[in-house]
C-alpha cells in the first residue's frame, strides 16, 4: 500500500494563528518574560497540536489500512466459505453416490445369494451325482444325490480327494489330472457295478471348467457327472429281447407249421399200421390167408416183440407233439386284442402243457413238479382275450416252476403247484399257488414293477409280472395280487369280471 505525507488541517493551524494575533495586539508581551513564556507555551501547544495531528493522521491511516485488511479478510473468507460449500456439496454428492453404490452392492449381493441358492436347488434337484473338483482333484461341490449315494455329507466331502469320496469311481488320479490338463471332456458309458447283489449301470462324464482358466494355462477344475442309466439299459435289453422273441416267435410258428405236415403223415401211417395189424379187421385176415400166413401166429409174434406197444407209443408221442404244435400255432396267430368267451380251465391246461414243453433249462427238474387243478363244476366262461390271459398264466406258471426248481432253498418232499378257480358274486377268481421258497417283503412290495427281477442277468427282464399286471388291470378291468411268506411259498390271485366290461373296487 502507498504511504502519503500527512497534511496539516485548518484546526491544527488555528492555535498558531491566535497566538500570533495576540502578540500583534499586545506588543508589550514581546519585551518581557511573559512574552517568552507565552511563546514557549504556544510552541508547546503547537507541537502538541502537530503531534496530535500526526497521530490523528496515523490513526486515520491505520483505520484505512485496517479497513482494507478487513475487506481483504472478508473477501478471503467468502472465497473460503465458497470453497467449503463446494467441497461440502461435493462430499454430499460423493456420499450419496457411495450410499447408492452400497445399496446397489447389497442388492447385487442378495441377487447373487438368490442365484446361488437357485442354482444349488437346481443342481440338487438333478437325480444324477454331480461333483465339482479343483485342479488337484479335491471336492469343491457335492450335491444331494452324491450324499444319498455315498452317505457322505457335504461338509465331510469338501476338500476330500474324489477318489477317496467316490472309491468305486473307475478313474485314477493320473487320468483325472490329464483330463483337466488337456481340457477334453471324458465320457464312459454303461459302467456296471453290483449294488445289493443287483447290477447297476452308470454313465460317467467329466467336463473340465474351461471358463476357469488361470494364467498358467490350467483349468480350475472339473465337473464329474455319474448318471444312473440302469432303467435305460434294461429297456434297451428288453427291446433287444423283444425283437429276439418276436423273431423267435415267427420262427417257431414257421417251424411248427412245417413240423405239423410230416407229423400228420407220421400219425396217419402209425394209425394205418395199427389198423392193418389188428385182428379185428376182416380184410387183414383175408390178406394173410391169401399169402398163406397164419394171422394168429403173426399177431403172437407182434405181441411177443411188443410191436403194438411201440406203435401206441408212437401214436401217443405224435398226438402230444401235435398238441404242442397246435398250441404254438394258436398262441402265435391269436389276436391279442380280440375278446371272446373263454373257458379258463381249458386255457390253464394248454398253458401247463405249453410250459412243460417250452424247452427251459430247468425242464428236467420241471418233470418233478406236480400240478393240481381244481375248478368248480359250474365254473363259467369269461369274456376276455384268450391270448393275453394265456400269456399271464404262462408267466405265473413259469415263475412258479423256476422258484420250485431253484437251488436257493431246501426242497420239500413234493414240489407242487395248485391251480384253483371259483366264482365270487359276479366275478371269477383264479388262484395259482406253489410250495416254493416264497418271497421276502422287500421283493413282494416291488414284484409288479417294471424291470424288477430277482433273477440273474440274462435270465429275466423284469417285465413278465408287470405285463401280466397291466393285462389284468387295464385290458380286463380286473385285479391281481400276491400273498407270500418267505419259506412258505406264494399265491397269486386273479379276479376278473365275467362280463369283462367293468372295474370293481372289492379287495381280493
Amino acid at each position: 500500500m502507498n504511504h502519503r505525507p500527512a497534511k496539516i488541517s485548518a484546526q491544527a493551524l488555528k492555535p498558531i494563528l491566535i497566538a500570533s494575533g495576540i502578540c500583534a495586539i499586545n506588543p508589550c508581551f514581546a519585551a518581557g518574560r511573559e512574552i517568552e513564556t507565552s511563546l514557549s507555551l504556544l510552541i508547546i501547544i503547537a507541537g502538541l497540536l502537530i503531534i496530535q495531528t500526526i497521530l490523528i493522521a496515523g490513526l486515520q491511516h491505520s483505520r484505512l489500512k485496517n479497513k482494507a485488511a478487513r475487506n481483504l479478510l472478508k473477501s478471503h473468507q467468502k472465497e473460503l466459505e465458497q470453497k467449503i460449500l463446494e467441497r461440502t456439496q461435493s462430499l454430499h454428492q460423493k456420499n450419496n453416490e457411495l450410499e447408492t453404490a452400497i445399496q446397489s452392492h447389497k442388492i447385487i449381493a442378495a441377487q447373487l445369494q438368490d442365484t446361488k441358492r437357485h442354482l444349488q436347488t437346481m443342481i440338487n434337484s438333478v437325480p444324477d451325482i454331480l461333483v465339482g473338483v479343483d485342479a488337484d482333484g479335491k471336492v469343491t461341490y457335492w450335491n444331494i444325490a452324491a450324499f444319498e449315494r455315498t452317505g457322505l455329507s457335504f461338509d465331510k466331502a469338501l476338500g476330500t480327494h474324489i477318489i477317496t469320496a467316490l472309491p468305486h469311481l473307475p478313474l485314477s488320479e493320473d487320468q483325472l489330472e490329464e483330463i483337466i490338463k488337456h481340457q477334453q471332456p471324458f465320457i464312459n458309458r454303461q459302467l456296471q457295478q453290483i449294488e445289493n447283489e443287483e447290477p447297476r449301470f452308470y454313465d460317467l462324464r467329466i467336463y473340465p471348467l474351461i471358463s476357469g482358466q488361470v494364467l498358467s494355462g490350467q483349468t480350475s477344475g472339473a465337473v464329474i457327472q455319474l448318471k444312473d442309466v440302469t432303467k435305460r439299459v434294461q429297456l434297451e435289453n428288453m427291446m433287444i429281447q423283444n425283437e429276439k422273441m418276436s423273431s423267435l416267435g415267427e420262427l417257431a410258428a414257421g417251424i411248427a407249421h412245417e413240423i405239423n405236415n410230416p407229423l400228420g403223415v407220421i400219425l396217419h401211417n402209425a394209425q394205418n399200421i395199427i389198423r392193418r395189424t389188428s385182428p379185428e379187421l376182416d380184410s387183414n385176415i383175408e390178406v394173410a390167408k391169401k399169402l398163406n400166413l397164419s394171422f394168429t401166429q403173426f399177431t403172437n409174434y407182434l405181441n411177443e416183440r411188443e410191436i403194438p406197444q411201440f406203435l401206441e407209443n408212437i401214436k401217443a408221442a405224435g398226438e402230444r407233439a401235435g398238441k404242442i404244435v397246435s398250441n404254438m400255432l394258436e398262441f402265435s396267430h391269436s389276436n391279442h386284442s380280440e375278446k371272446n368267451w373263454v373257458y379258463i380251465p381249458t386255457l390253464i391246461e394248454q398253458s401247463i402243457e405249453f410250459n412243460r414243453n417250452a424247452g427251459f433249462a430247468e425242464q428236467a427238474k420241471m418233470a418233478d413238479v406236480k400240478v393240481i387243478t381244481n375248478f368248480s363244476p359250474d365254473f363259467p366262461s369269461v369274456f376276455a382275450s384268450a391270448a393275453e390271459l394265456q400269456q399271464v398264466f404262462l408267466n405265473l406258471l413259469r415263475n412258479a416252476y423256476q422258484a420250485l426248481t431253484s437251488d436257493d432253498y431246501k426242497h420239500p418232499d413234493e414240489l407242487r403247484v395248485e391251480i384253483s378257480g371259483y366264482t365270487k358274486k359276479s366275478d371269477i377268481v383264479i388262484e395259482i399257488s406253489d410250495n416254493g421258497p416264497g418271497m421276502k417283503d422287500n421283493v413282494k412290495d416291488h414284484i409288479f414293477e417294471p424291470f424288477f427281477t430277482t433273477k440273474e442277468v440274462g435270465k429275466g427282464t423284469g417285465l413278465g409280472l408287470s405285463v401280466s399286471y397291466f393285462i389284468i388291470t387295464e385290458h380286463h378291468k380286473g385285479k391281481i395280487s400276491v400273498s407270500s411268506h418267505y419259506g412258505k411259498g406264494a399265491t397269486f390271485k386273479i379276479r376278473l369280471p365275467m362280463s369283462g366290461d367293468r372295474q370293481f373296487s372289492l379287495d381280493i
